[in-house]
């Protein structure tokens, strides 16, 4: 079972595509291996599953009836990064960002031993151990998933950023692209330089083949263990 997540600013570093990076401070010079979060480390989206948690689920499905404009569009354009900024308007605009970044870390805290698949936790560990600099690049934001990869041990996390106000207060939606497909590729490339070379990357979905495609090893889905399944 992974370590409940803790505070460890000092061993990972976020990165974000509208700021430039020069000096990441990575604890370790060893090979790059890179993880997907959602559906690879763990079993289900752990976006959805923080705004479930946190106002129960009778609430959310109550609230998706204002997500009904943002769905239609998503059936005709097919961006997940839109739907997903609909999604921060509805459930979360106007949250302060130390509100939100402990109800983040108390969600991982209790989720992370029920989301995180154990046989991905095994390679995590053992790619850890090698000596590997771990880098998880996610879609979700970042706000949600930094407590679990702190908790991990990451070296680095790049990730969706939520938009906050001049109040540092929830916004509108993303600050930035949805961090998936080719944007991944790009923020890899902004942390790491242009010839950017993964030893191995672990995704499950479309959004992740441009990731893999700059790993020596390449592994799509993986990972399918379930923790609800695990003895003692």
């Amino acid at each position: 079972m992974v370590t409940p997540p803790e505070d460890r600013q000092g061993q990972m570093k976020v990165v974000s595509a509208q700021t430039g990076v020069t000096n990441l401070g990575l604890s370790r010079q060893g090979p790059l291996v890179a993880f997907d979060f959602d559906g690879t480390l763990t079993t289900h989206d752990s976006f959805t599953a923080f705004l479930k948690w946190r106002i129960g689920a009778l609430a959310y499905y109550g609230e998706m009836f204002r997500m009904i404009p943002a769905a239609f569009r998503y059936l005709l354009n097919r961006d997940k990064g839109k739907i997903k900024a609909a999604a921060i308007r509805v459930y979360l605009k106007g949250l302060p960002r130390d509100m939100l970044e402990q109800e983040a870390a108390e969600f991982a805290t209790v989720m992370a031993p029920v989301m995180l698949r154990p046989d991905a936790l095994k390679v995590w560990r053992r790619h850890r151990n090698d000596g590997a600099r771990m880098v998880i690049v996610s879609a979700s934001p970042e706000s949600i998933v930094a407590p679990f990869a702190r908790g991990l041990g990451a070296d680095l996390l790049i990730a969706s950023q939520i938009a906050f106000d001049k109040e540092d207060r929830v916004g509108n939606g993303l600050y930035g692209r949805n961090c998936r497909g080719a944007e991944k590729v790009y923020r890899l490339k902004e942390a790491f330089g242009e010839d950017v070379l993964l030893t191995a990357a672990y995704g499950d979905t479309d959004g992740d083949k441009e990731m893999l495609d700059l790993s020596e090893q390449k592994f799509m889905r993986l990972f399918v263990g379930d923790p609800s399944k695990r003895r003692g």
